[in-house]
């Protein structure tokens, strides 16, 4: 397994990713559109390992292409060539099917494969779940139940994109479910007798130690494998509901001891991250009966003030409120709160449910290694639809099968020894320098720039427009690395000591 991207997703970035999409329906040989989804989501090895021994694109006059509804634009022909003479050769182009190795559980309780839908829209009714289950979701966390008379705002998103117009920040004032409790409970009886052997989290909120009491038992009642109780929405802070409740121990022992009265099934806390940190909301779910934890849920947050109306978005009649942040900007948040709780000795060995930010199958391995049991996705599901829990479980299942591993739990915390809460413990005494790959190197001087003005001056630019580097000055940072457009830096193999 390459593991380093051979094609990354700006070689196809006109891709419009579509439903339906008019390039596989055109071509006789091969399903175009996963393919691309495949190289989109960091899984372009699974994708390689898929395809028939020839290559069908030599002598095709690329109907895929004509056929695009960004016609001209997506090199697809060319992407797929790529598989065949830069990935395949890289790999062992044998697929694997057998999906044994991802089966796990929460609690003792089995899954099918790691992946479940977050509490939120996407997992909010019979048909969503139903479709989700269909194309291979192990289970869902329901969107929360509570007893409230939920009524939504219009619109009620807003999101941050990237350079190249894709989404990595998302901001919703979401709440909570609006089907009434008799109606949630109808669902989870009917999703249960269809779909037995599907895993259905059940998040719920309650008003006071009573409505948690009485919604857990309400949940396992009608079938529900495990509880979530949402201690942690930031759109829920009105009278002592939602974040305001994770953000105070006594409140998450007292109402998780509640929850457990009312059930014996698995209990999972989840956590706020609108905090400093979250041992003491953990150990005072785990004093109260918690089985495990869900971490993270969103970041409080405002996005894209308006200059001209002075309004940030969403805007709802001239008005809008702090809000939930997710998206892939979080991931790094969501795995050191996820790590803490791994790490912390007193709450150490129980189930983590991670979520925050995971897209492709590489996201979900890192919270994985970092202590997570399972993962929750919400963000990447409003975007590209539950399709793509193919390749999470395709790129996961290669990975575990070419490192070795029978079964995913053996890769869960394995990152755990090499992460700590203070720099303090990093050795200091050598550099590693960055090195060029000329061959890739277009002479855009991005380098140079950023070690100039946001460095050490230790690039400078020879007449053949072509980096070169004072080791006097250089201090290892790789800064250069990072802003390269053409990934032609990489690092040094030996570390020197430093002079």
């Amino acid at each position: 397994m390459s593991y380093e991207r051979m094609i990354r997703r700006e070689d196809m970035l006109p891709c419009s990713l579509c439903k339906d999409a008019p390039c596989t329906q055109a071509c006789e040989k091969l399903d175009c559109a996963k393919l691309l989804r495949s190289i989109w989501f960091d899984n372009e090895d699974c994708a390689a390992a898929g395809l028939p021994a020839e290559n069908p694109c030599l002598t095709c006059d690329a109907p895929c292409e004509n056929a695009c509804l960004r016609h001209g634009k997506v090199p697809i022909r060319e992407l797929i060539s790529r598989l065949y003479t830069e990935v395949r050769p890289t790999i062992d182009p044998v697929e694997i099917t057998d999906e044994d190795r991802l089966k796990c559980d929460i609690c003792g309780a089995p899954l099918e494969n790691p992946f479940l839908l977050s509490s939120s829209v996407v997992a909010s009714n019979y048909d969503m779940c139903a479709r989700a289950f269909e194309a291979g979701w192990a289970g869902i966390c329901y969107k929360t139940i509570s007893t409230l008379d939920i009524h939504e705002a219009s619109p009620r998103y807003s999101a941050i994109k990237g350079s190249d117009g894709s989404i990595v920040g998302f901001k919703n004032i979401e709440q909570l479910s609006d089907h009434s409790l008799v109606e949630n409970m109808e669902i989870f009886r009917s999703l249960k007798e269809k779909y037995p052997t599907k895993f259905i989290l059940a998040s719920i909120m309650g008003k006071n130690e009573k409505e948690w009491e009485e919604l857990a038992r309400a949940c396992q009642e009608v079938g529900a494998d495990a509880i979530e109780l949402n201690f942690s929405c930031p759109n829920m802070a009105e009278d002592g509901m939602g974040s305001d409740i994770g953000q105070i121990p006594a409140l998450v022992e007292r109402f998780t001891a509640s929850a457990r009265r009312g059930c014996t099934i698995p209990l999972l806390a989840k956590l706020t991250p609108n905090v400093a940190s979250m041992r003491e909301a953990a150990e005072a779910a785990k004093r109260g009966g918690a089985d495990g934890f869900a971490a993270i849920n969103t970041i409080k947050s405002i996005t894209n003030v308006n200059p001209h109306t002075y309004v940030s978005a969403p805007a709802v009649r001239g008005m809008s409120a702090v809000g939930g942040y997710s998206g892939n900007a979080v991931k790094p948040i969501a795995l050191r709160f996820v790590a803490e709780i791994a790490q912390n000795p007193e709450t150490a060995g129980m189930h983590i449910s991670g979520q925050g930010g995971v897209e492709t199958w590489k996201d979900a391995l890192e919270f994985i290694l970092l202590g997570s049991s399972s993962i929750q996705i919400t963000t990447a599901v409003m975007q590209y639809g539950y399709r793509i829990v193919e390749d999470l479980k395709d790129g996961l299942n290669r990975y575990l099968a070419e490192k070795g591993f029978s079964n995913v739990r053996e890769a869960v915390g394995l990152a755990l020894d090499s992460v700590s809460p203070n720099t303090n413990v990093l050795e200091r005494d050598t550099v590693i320098f960055p090195k060029f790959d000329r061959k890739k190197c277009i002479g855009c001087g991005r380098c140079a720039i950023s070690c100039s003005d946001g460095g050490h001056q230790a690039i400078t630019m020879n007449d053949d427009r072509k980096p070169v580097l004072d080791g006097k000055k250089c201090v290892g940072c790789h800064l250069c690395l990072l802003v390269c457009p053409e990934n032609a830096i990489a690092t040094a193999r030996k570390r020197i000591d430093r002079a």
